[in-house]
């Protein structure tokens, strides 16, 4: 009786049809929308953990500007320039109570590249480099800007001293920057 109740299984499926699968998944109950997937509980703790971290590495990326401006306010003379923020180490926005805020670019030395560089060590070099010269500037007891002109860029080429000394020079001893007259630069990579 077995034999023939296979028998008429089959061939009712047809000749060249493949055997059925020992088993099979139920098939569903179409709603006419697609099935809910499952929710994954998290712990109570995870989001707020997730959001503290999130709004302290927000605030680690605001402070430096607002150091920035904080010392470049508080070192410079009322009738001078002011140095705002460092964009990185030969880069800095200017406050000028005639012009308003302007970038500038320091002269004398050239520092590897924040924002194009052709490696990673340029990089770690250009974080370095921008680092000490927000240092050399935070601590300094007054900042002297002297301007040369602008650059093809229309950024203005300024002279920028921290309590007398270029402040290119310490960049240059610390090995974050090389001496720059114009011309051709050399990479930072090798």
């Amino acid at each position: 009786m077995k034999r023939y109740a296979a028998f008429l299984a089959r061939t009712a499926r047809g000749p060249n049809a493949p055997p059925e699968p020992a088993w099979s998944r139920p098939a569903r109950r179409s709603s006419g929308r697609p099935g809910r997937r499952p929710r994954y509980r998290r712990r109570r703790g995870s989001r707020l953990l997730l959001k503290l971290a999130v709004v302290g590495l927000l605030s680690l990326g605001a402070l430096p500007p607002v150091g920035d401006a904080l010392s470049g306010f508080r070192a410079a003379h009322s009738t001078e320039c002011r140095v705002v923020s460092v964009i990185d180490g030969d880069t800095v926005t200017l406050w000028c109570p005639s012009t308003g805020t302007q970038r500038a670019r320091l002269t004398g030395f050239d520092a590897p590249e924040m924002f194009s560089p052709q490696c990673a060590s340029e990089l770690a070099k250009a974080v370095a480099a921008t680092w000490a010269l927000r240092k050399t500037l935070w601590t300094a007891g007054e900042v002297t800007v002297r301007h040369h002109g602008t650059d093809r860029y229309g950024r203005a080429l300024v002279d920028l001293r921290a309590d007398g000394v270029p402040v290119g020079r310490g960049l240059i001893a610390a090995g974050l920057a090389r001496p720059y007259d114009g011309g051709r630069r050399a990479g930072w990579c090798g």
